[in-house]
């Protein structure tokens, strides 16, 4: 018997799509259709780190900003704690966004120049009403000391920071209204190196401290790897593979997933020969990509055709427990 703690879903994602028109014309007439995020479905436990990679442009900041309803959704349903908030009207979102927060990857931009750090992140605290202005006053510099800044900083302007601190009053933002769920935007990859150990050991800590839940992307295998319970990998608004992280990182199995496992650079000259090899024979298109077929058929070493050009594969459960989108899964 197993000793594993039951799974208990805090979000639930189910053929999530968010589409984006082409305006064309002087008249702005719509000539198709981006579709950013295409039917993805997953779920994260309470508790729990997913991990969401893939390349730019393959849609997977269009599926956070979605879930949190900053953006709507084309189709699907989104779940929290079991309760359906699809369809919400903004005022209807409020109690949810309390529960769900977001840090962005860009630490400056995403700050108010014009408000000092203590107003952007005590702002959310007056917007709920919460406390009296000496109790806000006081929780705004608690969590300034909690994500690693000096109280008295709460009266200086972004423009003070350095980068990993601006990152830190976004994060102290997001923990305000004590949030379940966190959604970080690739939120350390605007950051040095030397940063971002210390942005991701932060929101380690702040996880096992407050029981926080987190949907972390990122483009970085290596972060990912550090950080994650479960990796999910997407490629052109899809997902193409989920698994633990080990078991993902050890044995990956969609051909796409093994193209950015040999995409990381390693130090033995002739394994990094053979790696380049390797990533520049999936360049090579095989045949042009069809709607409604996989996505990923024009460049994998394993297409089949016609089956792999026509078919979209479903996302599969396999034997080990991961699941996986490809019509050859597992075959050499």
């Amino acid at each position: 018997m197993s000793d594993a703690p039951p799974f208990v879903p805090l979000l639930e994602v189910n053929g999530l799509k968010k589409h984006f028109p082409i305006h064309k014309g002087l008249f702005s007439k719509v000539s198709g259709q981006v579709y950013a995020v295409d039917g993805v479905s997953f779920s994260i436990g309470r508790g729990e780190t997913l991990g969401l990679v893939g390349e730019s442009g393959c849609g997977k900041s269009t599926v956070g900003r979605t879930l949190l309803k900053l953006l709507e959704p084309t189709d699907g349903t989104i779940r929290v704690g079991g309760e359906d908030i699809t369809g919400l009207g903004s005022q209807a979102m409020l109690p949810y966004r309390r529960r769900m927060q977001m840090i962005y990857q860009d630490p400056y931009a995403s700050l108010n120049p014009r408000m000092t750090a203590g107003e952007i992140v005590g702002e959310p605290l007056i917007v709920y009403e919460v406390g009296t202005p000496q109790e806000r006053r006081d929780r705004t510099a608690a969590l300034f000391e909690r994500v690693g800044l000096r109280p008295e900083a709460i009266h200086s302007y972004p423009h003070e920071f350095s980068g990993g601190q601006r990152q830190r009053i976004g994060i102290a933002r997001a923990l305000a209204l004590n949030p379940e769920l966190i959604v970080g935007d690739e939120p350390v990859s605007a950051l040095d190196v030397s940063i971002q150990a210390q942005i991701i050991n932060l929101l380690q800590d702040l996880r096992k401290e407050f029981g926080l839940t987190y949907l972390f992307i990122a483009h970085d295998l290596a972060v990912i790897r550090h950080v994650s319970d479960r990796v999910a990998i997407m490629y052109r608004g899809r997902l193409v593979e989920t698994a633990a992280a080990e078991l993902l990182y050890d044995r990956p199995m969609h051909p796409y997933t093994q193209l950015l496992m040999r995409s990381v650079p390693v130090p033995d000259p002739k394994l990094e020969v053979e790696r380049r090899r390797l990533a520049r024979a999936a360049e090579v298109r095989n045949a042009p990509a069809v709607a409604g077929g996989c996505p990923f058929s024009d460049r994998c070493p394993k297409a089949r055709f016609p089956i792999c050009a026509e078919k979209e594969p479903a996302l599969a459960l396999q034997p080990d427990g991961r699941q996986v989108a490809c019509h050859f899964a597992g075959v050499a």
